[in-house]
C-alpha cells in the first residue's frame, strides 16, 4: 500500500493555541466532584465562566466567531449569553470527561450506527475516524472500548503539562496510541502501518493545526477546514467514519456514527476539487449537529476568518 502522506504542516503559519487551566485548577474540579458530586461541581463552573466571559477577551474573541455565524439573528447581549452557556457547556464536558477517565461518575454511554462502524471495519483495510471539537471527545474514546481495536490518536504533543497529566492520554491505555503529525514526514509511517494493521485512525476534520486545508461552506460563510483525513483515507484506499457525541442528560451520552464515506481519487478530475467536496459534505454533517445542540460545539477558533484571509494554499500531495 502507498503509504499515505498527510497534507503538510506550513512552519509559517503553523497554529499556536494558548493553553488554559492549571494544575491547582484542575485539582479544584476533581476535589468538586468528589465532594459536591457531579451536579455540585457543575454549580461551580458559574462563577469561573463567568470570570471568563468578564474577563479573558481572547477566549470571548474565540467564542465569537462561532456564535455570529450560528446566531445570526441575536443581538449583542444574546450573543454575551449565547457565549456564557458555551463556556458552561464546554466546562460540564471537561468535568465529565475526567469522571470518565478516573470512573468516578457512571455514565449512560450509547452509540448509535455501531453496525456502519462495524460494516466499515469488517473491509480490513482499517478506518479512519474524522471527529470534531462536537461534544465530548472522551465519550467517544470510551465507547470504542468495546470495538477492540487499537485507536491511533493524530494529535500534536501536549504542551500544558497540567491538561496532559489530568487527561492522561496514554496512561495505561493499551489500545491508545498517539501520533504526531510535527514527527518525521508529518505522521505518515506509523499512520500507514496502523491503516495496514486494521487500526483505527482519528484525525480533526475541523481544525487544520497548521496542516493544508479546503475551503467550504460551514454556516453561511466560507471557512477553511482540514483535509488531511480524507487524503489519508483516499490514498490507503480505506473508509471514513465520522464520530460526533452529544450530551442528552446529566449522565447520559450518545455518540453517533454521522458519516461514513468511501473517498477515492477518480483519474481526470482535479484532486483539489475532489476534496473540497468530501470536506464540503463533513461540513454539512456539523452543520446538522450545531442544529441540535448549539452549546456543544466547541471550535473556539476563526476557521471563516482563514477563509477570508486565504489560509494555507493547497498542498502538494504524494499518492
Amino acid at each position: 500500500m502507498t503509504e499515505p502522506a498527510p497534507p503538510r504542516v506550513d512552519a509559517g503559519r503553523r497554529i499556536r493555541t494558548r493553553r488554559r487551566g492549571n494544575a491547582l485548577g484542575f485539582w479544584f474540579f476533581r476535589a468538586s466532584l468528589r465532594l459536591f458530586g457531579l451536579r455540585g461541581a457543575y454549580g461551580l463552573l458559574r462563577p469561573v465562566c463567568a470570570y471568563y466571559l468578564l474577563f479573558d477577551r481572547a477566549a470571548v474573541r474565540a467564542a465569537s466567531a462561532y456564535v455570529r455565524r450560528r446566531f445570526p439573528a441575536h443581538g449583542r447581549l444574546r450573543r454575551v449569553r449565547d457565549i456564557y452557556r458555551l463556556f458552561l457547556g464546554q466546562g460540564r464536558s471537561l468535568i465529565d470527561r475526567h469522571g470518565l477517565l478516573s470512573g468516578a461518575v457512571r455514565y449512560d454511554l450509547r452509540l448509535e450506527g455501531e453496525d456502519r462502524l462495524r460494516a466499515a471495519m469488517a473491509e480490513g483495510r482499517g478506518i479512519v475516524l474524522l471527529t470534531a471539537h462536537l461534544g465530548n471527545w472522551q465519550a467517544v474514546m470510551t465507547c470504542l472500548d468495546r470495538l477492540d481495536r487499537t485507536v491511533h490518536l493524530v494529535m500534536r504533543p501536549e504542551d500544558n503539562p497540567a491538561v496532559a497529566e489530568s487527561l492522561r492520554l496514554s496512561d495505561g491505555a493499551e489500545r491508545l496510541r498517539i501520533i504526531s503529525p510535527e514527527s518525521h514526514l508529518g505522521g505518515a509511517v506509523p499512520i500507514a502501518r496502523a491503516l495496514q494493521e486494521g487500526g483505527l485512525v482519528a484525525v480533526m476534520g475541523d481544525r487544520s493545526y497548521g496542516f493544508s486545508a479546503v475551503t467550504v461552506p460551514f454556516l453561511g460563510a466560507p471557512a477553511r477546514l482540514s483535509c488531511g483525513g480524507f487524503h489519508i483515507a483516499a490514498v490507503a484506499g480505506c473508509p471514513v467514519v465520522a464520530l460526533t457525541s452529544a450530551k442528552r442528560s446529566v449522565r447520559g451520552y450518545v455518540v453517533t456514527v454521522a458519516g461514513v464515506w468511501h473517498p477515492r481519487y477518480a483519474p481526470g478530475r482535479p484532486r483539489a476539487a475532489q476534496r473540497q467536496a468530501w470536506v464540503g459534505a463533513f461540513a454539512r454533517m456539523m452543520e446538522a449537529y450545531t442544529r441540535d445542540y448549539p452549546y456543544q460545539c466547541f471550535l473556539f477558533h476563526d476557521v471563516w476568518r482563514e477563509a477570508a484571509e486565504g489560509g494555507p494554499a493547497a498542498p502538494t500531495l504524494a499518492g
